[in-house]
């Protein structure tokens, strides 16, 4: 199975941190981002962990789920929480799967055997309200993620989803966004009363706030 932009999210039920899980049920209504690391007890997955714990009041001003997975279990999750929580000095309360199979792993396609045939990669999907996967990242073992572009990446879906528009590269919340070349101008002075600048014919920017 192929996991594109657009694809439903596979759904999976499996034991976690907090219970067991059925993925479609516990994500609905809500945005998600699922992530995978390489392993417990080591020292970037570690780093990660605590900044989506840090983060947390970040994702559900967004209405974003955070979901961690990787191949260890259950126990040696809530080991390593307590490691997280003190060297991190947050509280992690977000589930972490327990994929000791490896089944959602693979399903997912976050096993790399040229880079580790047992360990999941630092994988990332960002899955919006009906379960369709928006955007995908694929980090090596060895760099940890970027979580301000996690971040900036879902208010950009979010923008671009609730206006018809598009946003430039670079973009942050705030700034000028560009109307989409489907939207004629008769039909834009409609949709953006405040106007637009006009850099080319296929290059309008807005700003959404005024």
């Amino acid at each position: 199975m192929s996991l594109r932009i657009g694809t439903i999210a596979p759904n999976f039920k499996i034991e976690t941190t907090n219970g067991t899980i059925d993925f479609h049920e516990w994500a609905k209504g809500s945005w998600t981002f699922f992530f995978s690391h390489p392993a417990d007890y080591t020292p970037v997955c570690t780093t990660e962990m605590g900044r989506t714990a840090q983060l947390a009041p970040e994702f559900a001003k967004r209405n974003v789920k955070p979901l961690g997975l990787s191949t260890d279990t259950v126990e040696e999750h809530m080991g390593w929480i307590k490691d997280v929580n003190e060297t991190q000095n947050t509280v992690l309360e977000f589930p972490i799967v327990a994929d000791k199979e490896k089944k959602v792993s693979e399903l997912y396609d976050m096993i790399h055997p040229d880079e580790d045939s047992n360990a999941a990669i630092r994988s990332v999907y960002i899955i919006d309200p009906d379960m369709k996967i928006r955007l995908t990242m694929t980090y090596p073992m060895t760099v940890g993620r970027n979580f301000s572009e996690i971040l900036r990446v879902i208010d950009a879906l979010q923008t671009t989803d609730k206006d018809e528009v598009a946003c430039p590269a670079d973009w942050q919340p705030g700034q000028s966004v560009i109307i989409r070349p489907s939207v004629s101008d008769e039909d834009a002075k409609v949709k953006f009363p405040q106007g637009w600048e006009t850099l080319r014919p296929y290059l309008r920017l807005t700003d959404l706030d005024k």
